[in-house]
């Protein structure tokens, strides 16, 4: 442990001197604000899960088992989200840091680089899954008066969730990465992402929603609730975690801290797996990603067509941008994840039983409708957040050449905010058209979904060009350390909070149009005018999020240059 401790005291050391020096004071100001956000951001899911858990505690007989079922689909999202930060972060830590030839230059065992490095990805990949889940499993609590002891139980589970998702990702990392031929190391990205939708397409079926709002698949009543109480595969770990929030939850103690034995003792064996598979195979494998890796897809932008039109110096801005993207081949993984979730997400409303749903389908359509745009774009900041964001960054020590071109910081910018939008906004416009189509939504549902999203698209990537402008990070060693920074952490909120308002601010007035449309009646001059001004308000808001984070991001970085 003493060369362990030793290879983690430079972490520890930074942030306490980040904390400590007097430069930091000036930042108390961006932890303030950052706490703030996130707070509230925090508040509103423990308000929201209270809310939903309350409503089925109200459902006679079927309102526990509800509850129940929706605490096993939160534990396996959040697993396999942990499974895939964790596959990125540990690739990244253990094979790809620039720092990693003067660690593996000292005097310390392979294995213990690698258990270091471990400890460091686990909590890098972990703590946001884990803080973002919380309120959720909180809310557990207060609805069901659970004791104390719970709470003990809460926080042992989620760890032993943790432990298992980084050292099952670290194995799998290491196996791969030996596997793969060097000159391939960096394609081994694709594999992952490919394997990712495996999982994700499994986690999510295994689940079956649909089931929550079709009990007529089922013969009986008591099929259909028999169907919702049937547990998970008992080898999965997130089986253990709700088998001990459970038997927490109804103060069956002995059932609880044997399952939560379970999964943290299993959590152990793994991770003890892992450390002595590391010291067979991660020398190996560091030493094969060192190679330098051939192109596995080859392109020829010899013609750019449109870009003719353009100035010289922003002509080739634009086309170092796309060839930049082109020519990293560690992007297509996330390009095969994002492929992934759309087809999941899509089907998912393609599984929805809309003809046998208790509520009358016009109104669940459109009502399904407006929330689907909230959650695409959802969706879209989340993408944004991969790729838009670290944009400016990833200039690196190179960003003095863009400083020196013959081309301002604004229109750098601008291009930027150009090359993400478009291809984000037809991403977009596609999962929300689709899925309409699904829905068979009405023409107006479909005109306002395609508006909104066309309007809320450039403000999603303004906030991710302009704060990753304000807070560049030229030493990140991969765009995923960028994404985590505060900067990161800033744009995930403010996107949530952008998509939030602007869909609050919709609901009102897109309920009365719709239940106008449906009984037939004209609306009355004053709700009108109500109307009118909530969607000005939602225009200016647009507007607002493209134009004041790319001005803040131009004024940052021309203060970086002075």
């Amino acid at each position: 442990m003493t060369g362990i401790l030793g290879l983690l005291t430079p972490r520890w050391r930074a942030l306490r001197h980040a904390w400590r020096a007097p430069a930091a004071r000036p930042r108390w100001g961006r932890y303030l604000v950052l706490a703030v956000i996130g707070g509230l951001f925090w508040v509103g899911a423990l308000s929201l899960s209270l809310r939903i858990l309350r409503y089925f505690a109200g459902v006679e007989g079927l309102g526990d088992i509800l509850a129940h079922k929706l605490l096993a689909m939160v534990l396996i999202t959040a697993f396999a989200l942990l499974l895939f930060s964790a596959i990125l972060t540990l690739l990244s830590k253990l094979y790809l840091s620039r720092d990693l030839v003067l660690v593996h230059a000292l005097p310390v065992p392979a294995h213990e680089i690698f258990t270091a490095r471990w400890i460091e990805g686990t909590f890098d990949s972990s703590w946001m899954v884990v803080v973002y889940t919380l309120p959720v499993f909180i809310a557990y609590g207060r609805v069901y008066q659970a004791a104390p002891g719970y709470y003990l139980l809460l926080v042992a589970s989620l760890l032993a969730l943790a432990l298992t998702a980084t050292a099952a990702s670290a194995l799998l990392v290491m196996i791969a990465v030996v596997a793969i031929p060097a000159n391939r190391m960096r394609n081994l990205l694709i594999f992952l992402g490919i394997l990712l939708f495996v999982v994700l397409y499994m986690a999510v079926r295994l689940l079956k929603p649909e089931q929550l709002v079709d009990p007529e698949t089922f013969a009986t009543v008591m099929t259909y609730v028999a169907a919702l109480q049937t547990p998970s595969s008992p080898l999965l770990p997130t089986t253990w975690a709700f088998d001990t929030l459970r038997s927490g939850l109804t103060g069956a103690w002995r059932e609880a801290c044997f399952h939560a034995a379970l999964a943290l003792s299993a959590a152990g064996v793994l991770i003890l797996m892992m450390v002595q598979a590391s010291e067979w195979l991660y020398a190996q494998g560091f030493s094969k990603a060192q190679a330098a890796a051939p192109r596995l897809f080859r392109f020829r932008t010899t013609s750019w067509g449109l870009l003719r039109a353009l100035p010289g110096p922003m002509r080739a801005f634009v086309a170092k941008e796309v060839r930049t993207f082109v020519r990293d081949q560690t992007q297509w993984s996330q390009l095969f994840l994002i492929a992934a979730l759309v087809v999941i997400y899509i089907y998912n409303f393609k599984a929805l039983p809309l003809e046998r749903s208790p509520i009358q389908t016009v109104y669940l359509q459109n009502l399904l409708a407006f929330l689907n745009v909230g959650l695409a774009l959802f969706v879209l900041a989340a993408i944004a957040g991969r790729f838009a964001f670290p944009a400016v960054s990833g200039e690196r020590e190179a960003f003095w050449l863009v400083q020196a071109a013959p081309l301002s910081l604004r229109a750098f910018l601008w291009i930027k905010f150009s090359v993400y939008a478009v291809p984000l906004l037809g991403l977009t416009e596609i999962l929300v058209v689709v899925t309409n189509l699904l829905l068979q939504v009405s023409a107006f549902m479909m005109i306002l979904s395609t508006l909104t999203v066309a309007l809320m698209v450039p403000g999603v990537v303004a906030l991710g060009i302009g704060l990753g402008a304000a807070y560049p990070d030229f030493k990140a060693e991969n765009p995923v350390q960028t994404v985590t920074g505060y900067g990161g952490l800033l744009y995930m909120l403010l996107a949530a909070l952008f998509i939030g308002a602007v869909i609050v601010l919709q609901a009102g007035p897109v309920h009365s149009l719709v239940m106008a449309e449906l009984r037939g009646r004209a609306l009355p001059p004053m709700r009108q005018a109500w109307i009118a001004g909530s969607f000005a308000l939602c225009l200016g808001l647009c507007l607002a999020a493209v134009v004041l984070p790319m001005r803040h991001g131009e004024r940052a970085l021309e203060r970086l240059r002075h």
